[in-house]
């Protein structure tokens, strides 16, 4: 589905992501894991290319399979975002129009589906994710994890071939990160595509097909959960998530 070639990224002098190479396959989730300041935010924004790549190819599949170099200048990138949903740790939802405007309005806009088909399937997605009845509200009327859920309702509304998800609980309080996570485990039931950046180990050693562990801009240990959580190899995979266990985090 995903394909990251020797991928680059600065800002200024200083260079975030030094050569990554990752693949995801169609239904996997893959879920990157790393301290503050690793690369794993401004990895998920050049995928859905908010941010400029300097250097290497990100391929994405189309239906047929096929390969596009989406990294291409020449690429239409709003086409491309189209097939691509992202959820940020800020739910940046649109503060002045209600709940379901919020999920339909991209489905119309980008996608041409008729306002009243996209409003039934905004108010399905909206029930389907826990928030029957709360269409009409405004975001503020909405707990953080509420406000979350509608972020994930409207990313995954468009059927996107690959869902970005970055730090989808960290803005949560603690009692609101699992109604969060159940919504991504429902996605991951259904066979969504997705790559996370996360801070929850536990929710990596469920959810996960593979963890990747990025470190000072590199993807230092890529595989399976138990693996790369359990027995980590690289030195410093193992003292992060021993700073992780000393802070009861994992």
């Amino acid at each position: 589905m995903l394909r990251i070639e020797q991928l680059r990224k600065s800002f200024g002098s200083t260079e975030v992501l030094k050569g990554i190479d990752l693949v995801v396959e169609p239904g996997q989730v893959v879920c990157l894991i790393g301290a503050s300041g690793s690369g794993k935010s401004t990895l998920l924004r050049c995928i859905d290319l908010l941010e400029t790549v300097e250097d290497g190819t990100v391929w994405l599949a189309d239906d047929a399979g096929s390969e596009q170099d989406i990294t291409d200048p020449r690429v239409d990138v709003d086409a491309i975002r189209r097939r691509i949903g992202i959820v940020f740790q800020a739910y940046n939802l649109f503060p002045h129009l209600s709940v379901v405007e919020n999920v339909l309005l991209g489905i119309v806009r980008a996608h041409q589906v008729p306002r009243e088909e996209a409003e039934k399937q905004a108010r399905a997605l909206l029930a389907r994710f826990g928030l029957a009845g709360r269409e009409h509200d405004r975001p503020d009327e909405l707990s953080g994890g509420q406000q979350q859920r509608v972020a994930i309702a409207r990313a995954f509304a468009a059927r996107p071939r690959a869902m970005l998800l970055d730090e989808v609980t960290s803005a949560l309080d603690p009692e609101l990160v699992g109604e969060v996570l159940a919504a991504v485990r429902d996605l991951k039931a259904e066979g969504v595509t997705m790559l996370l950046a996360t801070h929850e180990m536990g929710f990596a050693r469920e959810v996960a097909d593979t963890v990747g562990f990025l470190h000072d801009g590199r993807l230092l240990e890529v595989g399976p959960p138990e693996q790369v959580l359990g027995e980590p190899r690289m030195p410093e995979t193992q003292r992060f998530l021993r700073r992780l266990l000393e802070a009861g985090r994992v």
